[in-house]
């Protein structure tokens, strides 16, 4: 018989870090490791998704974690998702958040 840690997804859990606020990092360079988009319950976004992002400020610094329904957020990291880890700025344009 198999045990669970021989077949379990190791990424099934949630994303370690400190929660911070997304306008907290907004215009820095950050450095982006991983993430998770799930279902939401309250997300008033056209997907009705929200996205865990993972990252640090600096190499070697603590693991942050923020949480968004941006839709292009959304968007930006599963279209570039083999490219984990990269640098990247999270901005606010008009109305919504982006990568640049």
């Amino acid at each position: 018989m198999k045990r669970f840690s021989e077949f379990a997804d190791k990424n099934d859990g949630p994303l370690k870090g400190e929660k911070v606020k997304i306008k907290d990092v907004l215009d820095k360079e950050l450095i982006f490791l991983d993430f998770s988009v799930k279902n939401s319950k309250f997300s008033k976004n056209k997907s009705g998704k929200y996205l865990t992002i993972q990252f640090q400020e600096k190499e070697d610094g603590a693991l942050l974690v923020i949480f968004t329904g941006s839709d292009v957020l959304i968007d930006q990291f599963e279209k570039y998702r083999e490219h984990l880890p990269f640098k990247a700025n999270l901005k606010n344009v008009e109305k919504y958040y982006t990568l640049q």
